[in-house]
């Protein structure tokens, strides 16, 4: 017998929060097709997380434009500009295991987070008034990075744990992480922009307060959230270092995790590094100033955006690990052709597939370690995801410093798309290994229907 029409559950059944906005018949069935790409967002506490962070992540992005822009403005050097990313960085590499220990023994996620949101928001506001006065130095710049470092080491574990929490539902998890990807995405787009205007009508130092300011919407979204206060699991006395060594063996033992995160370690040393080098592009390379940089670094922001939107739109994380080896291989071609690239209209539409395809990748792979981690290894697991994506990355910005130095920018960016398709072509050997792996994890979770061949 059909089921009536009437009897299909509406968009204000799903979400009483969609009540009285008035969507006419067409739009509402076109917005109900495609409404499982946000269901993430009909949990409040992940809504109000998905917009202080956005706001705090614009922010974010206009300072670290500012921040290398300032760096090349006061030295004219590509090797500075390495050392700068490298003690951004360096400390997310040293302190990630520790970070990720102690994450899964803090109880308040919320409450970490906050603390280490106020240490960055700090640093902002400090640069701003050295910039401001015009006495800051190189040296200050080293400084205050360094500690943005260490802040950054416990605050991104503990921000990647946290967003479980505002779901609370694994099923849904893969669609929270895109979501959370593509406003970090948004962020990338915008934030470059407002940079280069700022700085093409004012100075540095105002984009160093605006970032300040952002925090506060983050740290305002993490204390209006509602918990229901959860039960504190007794835990055995463990050393620091056994608890490391339990979160390494784990990692090591389990194949899907071992592969994509060795995959990303390579990634993030000889890949992702390229950003550093866009100050050079745009003012040598391309003979722009600010507004050229700005665009550089938004290129890849819309490819990035669209990339995450794409991940939300998917139903399960079934096909994730395709997904993972298909966007490195597009990550590393796109970014050996922006290297021979002398035309801005062409280096944008190249970056825009650098984009799309890097952010491709690290948003299906942080879903799979997220779906697949055992809750009490959840801080560890994604400590060691970080210190393969962020903490490789100030060796990479040295070498990429180094040879962009010692040779031209291009020659280095060329280096580094063909090291990322080494690195893939390394990964679609593991490929089949790593699928069948993924997909027993999945079908023990209850998370891949038996008739599933591919993962």
């Amino acid at each position: 017998m059909a089921v009536p029409e009437t009897s299909k559950p509406s968009l204000e059944d799903l979400d009483p929060d969609f009540r009285g906005v008035g969507i006419s018949p067409v739009p509402r069935q076109r917005f109900e097709q495609y409404s499982h790409a946000w269901r993430a967002l009909r949990y409040r506490n992940f809504r109000l997380l998905f917009i202080g962070q956005g706001i705090s992540l614009i922010g974010s992005w206009v300072t670290r434009v500012a921040t290398s822009w300032l760096v090349y403005k006061l030295t004219h050097s590509a090797l500075l500009l390495g050392w700068i990313g490298f003690t951004t960085a360096m400390p997310v590499f040293l302190l990630s295991p520790l970070a990720g220990v102690w994450v899964d023994k803090v109880h308040d996620k919320r409450r970490l987070t906050a603390i280490t949101q106020v240490i960055l928001a700090l640093t902002s506001f400090a640069l701003a008034g050295l910039a401001l006065s015009r006495h800051v130095t190189i040296a200050e710049i080293f400084l205050l990075n360094t500690v943005k470092g260490v802040a950054n080491a416990f605050d991104m574990p503990a921000r990647q744990t946290f967003v479980t929490r505002t779901v609370d539902n694994r099923e849904v998890l893969g669609n929270a992480i895109a979501l959370n990807s593509s406003i970090v995405n948004i962020a990338r787009l915008l934030g470059p922009s407002i940079a280069g205007a700022i700085m093409a009508f004012s100075s540095e130092g105002w984009c160093f307060l605006i970032d300040g300011i952002s925090y506060i919407a983050v740290l305002w979204s993490l204390f209006a959230m509602h918990f229901t206060p959860g039960e504190r699991v007794a835990q055995r006395p463990v050393s620091v270092v056994q608890q490391m060594r339990q979160g390494w063996t784990y990692v090591a033992g389990t194949v899907p995790f071992r592969n994509i995160l060795t995959l990303f370690a390579i990634l993030s040393l000889l890949g992702i590094p390229y950003t550093i080098l866009m100050p050079i592009f745009a003012s040598t390379v391309l003979h722009g100033g600010p507004q050229t940089l700005g665009l550089l670094l938004g290129a890849p922001g819309v490819g990035a955006l669209l990339s995450g939107l794409s991940l939300a739109l998917r139903k399960s994380s079934v096909g994730l690990v395709r997904s993972v080896a298909l966007s490195s291989t597009l990550f590393g071609l796109a970014l050996v052709a922006f290297g021979f690239s002398h035309q801005l209209y062409l280096s944008l539409i190249l970056l825009f597939f650098v984009g799309f395809g890097m952010m491709q990748s690290m948003a299906a792979s942080s879903t799979i370690l997220q779906t697949l981690t055992d809750e009490d290894m959840r801080g560890r697991v994604m400590s060691y995801y970080i210190m393969a994506m962020t903490g490789m990355l100030p060796f990479g910005t040295l070498l990429a410093g180094w040879i962009a130095h010692r040779y031209t920018a291009a020659i280095a960016v060329i280096f580094s798309g063909f090291a990322v398709l080494l690195a893939t072509a390394w990964f679609w050997s593991q490929y089949r290994t790593t699928q069948e792996n993924a997909k027993s994890m999945m079908r023990n979770l209850g998370l891949l229907p038996s008739d599933r061949v591919s993962v």
